[in-house]
């Protein structure tokens, strides 16, 4: 079996540090236990789990007393909580451990941010390090792989993506029935289950629009009229698909420029995997002819990861006038600008002229299938 080191191993290790708590965020089935676990033989302490997902759980920590608290520990210095969003009231049960018991080092993780921003936000404000998990990532697939292997199988992943497990299944059909059941069983379990939302095909009809303007600015107006929703419900939808890690947002960017273009957004998948079983659609790369969107899905993922890895702050955008000059991708870092197109061929492509006039200092760089490996580095 192939178990891959995770780039963020060694930064969370690092602050598992006394009366401080470590929160993994990341989609479900991406490797957030694993890994967790992983670390935790590392610390050589003995180590109490709880799963949040488990209804006795929540009575044990139902009394938010220190008293209670040391009891349930006893002689554990380590904490781990999985799915920690379930938890009523988590951030301020979290804070009164850390607080009161002395040497405690606490980690949880989530698939969800929707009550784990909420509560562990303000109650834990200087006790806490944050930490997005990705599905793998093209660096760390370079343990196992080769410069001579490595096209195709970028090839391969702009099909079926990143989800660890697909590692332990070569047949393409079962990797196919692998995305399937992820997108049928898990993604939007925290959607259904938060929100009790009755009918899950509003949202999957919502998310095959989304996948087919990769891109393209979202417009909610026009994505409510095609799905017999109000403008707020699908702003409201979105909001959630991103809050649990299958949708990640992209705005415009502008310096007030009057051609400039910001009013609207892009969306993209956070695995390419999951955007193809959407749309139900995993022929390989040479017959499709959507290859473009495939690539700067792809490269957006990888460069996300690349930032989290890093702990790299940067604004990101993309850019476009109105006169249809636009940047696929921007990032905005210590007061520079660095622009990017991403093309999947290695084709010669001209910097905008009204980028090129409006930001003379800024960089830009075409991002390809032969290039794209720096990039990343």
């Amino acid at each position: 079996m192939k178990y891959l080191v995770r780039e963020l191993s060694e930064k969370i290790f690092n602050k598992l540090q006394s009366n401080t708590v470590v929160i993994l965020y990341g989609a479900r089935r991406v490797g957030k236990t694993f890994l967790v676990k992983a670390l935790l033989k590392k610390i050589k302490e003995p180590v109490l789990t709880l799963n949040g997902e488990d209804i006795n759980v929540h009575d044990k920590l139902a009394v938010r007393s220190v008293e209670n608290f040391r009891q349930i520990l006893g002689s554990y210095k380590v904490l781990y909580i999985d799915e920690a969003q379930k938890i009523p009231e988590i951030g301020l049960k979290l804070k009164l451990m850390i607080d009161e018991i002395e040497g405690l080092k606490i980690i949880i993780s989530g698939s969800s941010s929707f009550d784990i921003n909420n509560n562990t936000g303000e109650p834990l404000t200087g006790r806490k390090y944050t930490f997005n998990l990705f599905a793998l990532s093209e660096n760390e697939y370079n343990q196992i792989e080769n410069p001579i292997s490595k096209p195709d199988k970028v090839r391969e992943r702009l099909v079926y993506g990143n989800y660890p497990e697909l590692l332990h299944l070569p047949d393409k059909k079962d990797k196919e029935d692998y995305l399937n059941e992820m997108i049928s069983s898990y993604l939007l379990k925290d959607i259904l289950i938060y929100e009790n939302i009755k009918n899950s095909q509003k949202i999957f009809n919502l998310l095959r629009l989304i996948a087919f303007q990769i891109g393209s600015e979202v417009s909610m107006q026009e994505l409510g009229k095609q799905l017999g929703m109000s403008k707020n419900t699908v702003e409201k939808y979105l909001d959630l698909l991103n809050k649990v890690f299958i949708l990640h947002k992209v705005g415009g960017f502008s310096r007030n420029l009057r051609k400039e273009i910001t009013k609207n957004s892009r969306w993209y998948f956070l695995d390419n995997g999951i955007r193809n079983a959407v749309i139900a659609n995993f022929n390989s790369v040479e017959s499709r002819n959507d290859v473009g969107q495939l690539w700067e899905n792809y490269m957006i993922c990888e460069r996300l990861k690349y930032q989290e890895c890093r702990r790299i702050s940067s604004n990101n955008y993309f850019w476009r006038t109105y006169e249809q000059q636009e940047l696929d991708w921007v990032e905005e870092r210590n007061g520079l600008l660095f622009g990017y197109e991403f093309k999947y061929r290695n084709t010669r492509v001209k910097i905008p002229p009204q980028w090129k006039k409006a930001y003379p200092d800024a960089t830009f760089e075409v991002i390809n299938i032969d290039n794209f490996s720096e990039w990343l580095k």
